[in-house]
């Protein structure tokens, strides 16, 4: 009943009012309805609140890209004697703005996934053991590169150099616990969680890391997950917790007297959590390997590209690095690093994952190195059918499923991660539906065969509607399948033709090799110019904010 009162006399009290309408900047009221928004001049309860301070920026280790449109596999047709066929595609599409890894991921960005698991999960050592480079790709019948084995992941001499012995699922599950260690840290950082200092008890005697002594606060039973802490299932707030002006009355509440308000987690809304890290699409990643932002002026390219830097050949023209080649690569048979005295590359098999020169985004070894995992299913023609706009291939759209429809919580499994399930239908259910759709799920899974799914929404063209499954099968046998997944841009053990980035080659998700490692990346959101710095542009005026006169 107090609830109702107060958000009754909110709205007579607005209603009675006179509003003028200005252009004032910042103004925390609706421009629609003149209500003010929720802050810490207005605690009415039942008033909406917005994110006014939100600052876009990049995730750790990450740069901005700035989208527009690439012909996706136009580098390959400017290499000499290589015609178009159905192997060579040629299509313009559009690449949206987004981030990507500066590097590829390293030995010790690995070794940090690894400890966290051990640290987290002492006693699961399958955990552990599931997520271990498979580090027997070293090893050759006819090759003494044994040493490399037991010594390339973690031996500190190799501890910038690029992963690898990684399958594409171990890639994908990396970027997933990156996603929420960077959220956690971020949170921890501003004190919307409670802050790393308070959780240690300062490391003093009798703290939170001693024995003796009282915690001075409560340790998460769970590690944080994202999704999670977005659904309200990771409760811990910190002295900087946003306020909750919409909590029901007698909530918990932080701060002396009149000035304690109930706190609440942050949400997507507040502009604080960061998107997820993922693997690039194939178009992202042949894009930014590219990098013709170096080569363009008011939307012309004045210079094409073969590889990541301009020139049809391999080696510096610049006066202080002339003749050396730019990429870590095979340059004939036999020959991995030039003649003693004066290698030429500096490198052996790998090199660091900052060698060289950066392309004009600013990204190192997008030729050469090791060859980089693409989020795509491979197909031969994936770019004839995808979306002119984003395009990719290997949607299977899954949603997180509900351990209680009625209380809208997420399942978790045993790591505290999200367990997900198929999409159901292709659009947002009505509300008769979705009940029908839970009690049916609910009634399968206490049925006897529990086996019998319900039956999910199928988007991509994949299996029998796929048509290059049809022409490949026509052909004869094949290896590509849903399972197989791209890989591009040459490695230590490739020749020049693979560091093209239209070049593009595929292996199954679950395997790994000596030569293929991967970077991140993560969407952007909002607009896509980076930066307006002397370019030109409308300038609009700032929006009507209707201001209450009494």
């Amino acid at each position: 009943m107090k609830k109702t009162l107060l958000y009754s006399f909110a709205v007579i009290a607005i209603s009675t009012t006179m509003f003028s309408c200005s252009r004032n900047k910042g103004a925390g009221v609706s421009n629609k309805t003149g209500i003010p928004y929720a802050n810490k001049n207005n605690k009415t309860y039942g008033s909406f609140a917005v994110a006014t301070q939100y600052q876009r920026a990049p995730g750790p280790g990450l740069i901005p890209i700035e989208g527009g449109v690439l012909v996706v596999g136009g580098s390959a047709i400017e290499v000499p004697g290589v015609e178009p066929n159905i192997y060579n595609y040629r299509r313009q599409v559009t690449v949206p703005s987004f981030y990507m890894d500066e590097t590829e991921v390293s030995n010790t960005n690995w070794l940090e996934y690894l400890h966290w698991i051990k640290t987290s999960y002492p006693d699961d050592n399958e955990y552990y053991y599931n997520e271990l480079p498979d580090t027997l790709v070293w090893r050759r019948a006819l090759s003494y590169n044994e040493p490399y084995v037991n010594n390339y992941l973690r031996h500190p001499a190799y501890r910038d150099y690029p992963v690898v012995g990684v399958s594409w699922e171990q890639a994908s599950r990396f970027c997933e616990w990156r996603t929420s260690q960077a959220n956690e840290y971020i949170l921890r950082q501003k004190g919307i969680l409670t802050d790393y200092k308070t959780l240690a008890g300062g490391n003093k005697p009798g703290g939170k890391n001693s024995s003796a002594g009282t915690a001075t606060a409560t340790r998460p039973t769970t590690p944080f997950n994202t999704d999670a802490y977005l659904n309200g299932q990771y409760d811990d707030k910190g002295k900087n917790a946003p306020k909750d002006y919409n909590a029901q009355p007698g909530a918990p509440a932080t701060g002396k007297g009149a000035n304690a308000i109930p706190t609440r987690n942050a949400t997507l809304e507040d502009g604080v959590i960061m998107q997820p890290y993922r693997l690039p699409t194939e178009a992202e990643w042949e894009y930014a390997a590219l990098g013709l932002i170096g080569n363009t002026e008011y939307e012309n390219i004045t210079q094409q590209k073969i590889y990541p830097w301009n020139g049809l050949g391999v080696s510096s023209a610049a006066k202080k690095t002339r003749g050396l080649v730019q990429a870590n690569f095979k340059r004939g048979v036999g020959d991995y690093m030039g003649v003693g005295g004066s290698l030429n590359d500096k490198a052996d098999l790998t090199a660091p994952v900052i060698s060289y020169a950066p392309n004009d985004f600013g990204l190192y070894n997008m030729a050469g190195n090791v060859n980089e995992w693409v989020n795509d299913v491979y197909r031969t023609g994936t770019f004839s059918d995808a979306d002119a706009f984003n395009p990719y291939r290997g949607n299977v759209f899954e949603n997180n499923k509900l351990s209680d429809a009625k209380k809208g919580t997420i399942a978790l499994d045993k790591y505290g991660q999200p367990i997900k399930e198929k999409a159901y239908a292709g659009r947002k259910e009505t509300w008769a539906e979705k009940q029908a759709l839970s009690r049916r799920a609910d009634s399968i899974a206490k049925s006897p065969d529990p086996s019998t799914p319900v039956t999910p929404y199928i988007a991509d063209e994949r299996g029998y509607r796929d048509k290059q499954n049809k022409l490949l099968n026509e052909e004869g046998v094949t290896l590509v399948n849903d399972k197989s997944r791209v890989y591009k841009g040459g490695s230590w053990n490739d020749m020049a033709y693979w560091l093209n980035p239209a070049t593009r080659r595929f292996l199954q998700q679950d395997e790994s090799s000596a030569e293929v490692g991967f970077r991140c990346a993560m969407t952007m959101l909002g607009a896509p110019e980076i930066s307006t710095k002397g370019k030109r542009g409308f300038k609009p005026a700032q929006p009507r904010v209707f201001k209450s006169k009494k």
